[in-house]
């Protein structure tokens, strides 16, 4: 059984503010400690395109150059949003829960903690309708609570999902050391901010 920290990303071969990979439309891009610089800048280009709204007054005017311009949004909005979640994957069976939906982003992987400690249910958006829930004493994962035709379930101990969250969790903190490496290299006049915007995105603290 894995737990995955997953960015859904789209082809951007256009994109040339910094190296990034090759990757097709509406894929996920797993985020760890593992990743090539190039896959970095995927990353970090995806949320900051995200992101990539017109602020509200208050934030002060959009800079006229690509760069700042581009990244505008992501440093100066409180509530970001990455497109993604945490994917399950039962390599027994194949199944896969697929956190990630319309609804939803990373950001709100702390849900899985509400699920674990809180009300002992969370949904994560919608197409497909996925939900996680507590009972008993295990955690019932249905990939789509609304589909008609019977839904994959995975059901897992809560000790084990409390496993896989935490690893999820490691997985997101490895990747914003592989950030803030990057952005040093990549955006000198920006890294910090943009390390901090990112730990802001994926609702963790920054890594020193």
């Amino acid at each position: 059984m894995v737990m995955e920290p997953v960015l859904e990303i789209f082809a951007a071969d256009d994109f040339a503010l910094w190296p990034i990979g090759e990757h097709e439309s509406y894929g996920y891009l797993v985020l760890n400690g593992e990743l090539t610089p190039a896959e970095v800048g995927t990353a970090v280009m995806r949320i900051a395109a995200c992101n990539d709204f017109e602020p509200e007054e208050e934030h002060g005017p959009c800079p006229t150059d690509p760069l700042g311009s581009f990244l505008h949004g992501l440093l100066t909005m409180a509530d970001l949003f990455a497109a993604g979640g945490f994917r399950v994957t039962d390599n027994a069976s194949g199944t896969v829960f697929v956190d990630p939906g319309c609804c939803n982003g990373l950001e709100t992987w702390r849900d899985w903690l509400e699920v674990l400690d809180g009300t002992g249910y969370s949904s994560f958006g919608h197409d497909p309708s996925s939900v996680a829930e507590r009972v008993g004493d295990g955690v019932r994962l249905t990939f789509d609570a609304h589909g008609t035709d019977g839904s994959p379930v995975i059901e897992l101990p809560t000790d084990q999902v409390r496993r896989l969250v935490a690893g999820a969790e490691q997985d997101v903190r490895d990747f914003l050391g592989l950030v803030g490496t990057w952005a040093e290299r990549q955006l000198p006049a920006h890294a910090a901010a943009v390390t901090a915007a990112l730990a802001r995105a994926l609702d963790v603290a920054s890594t020193p």
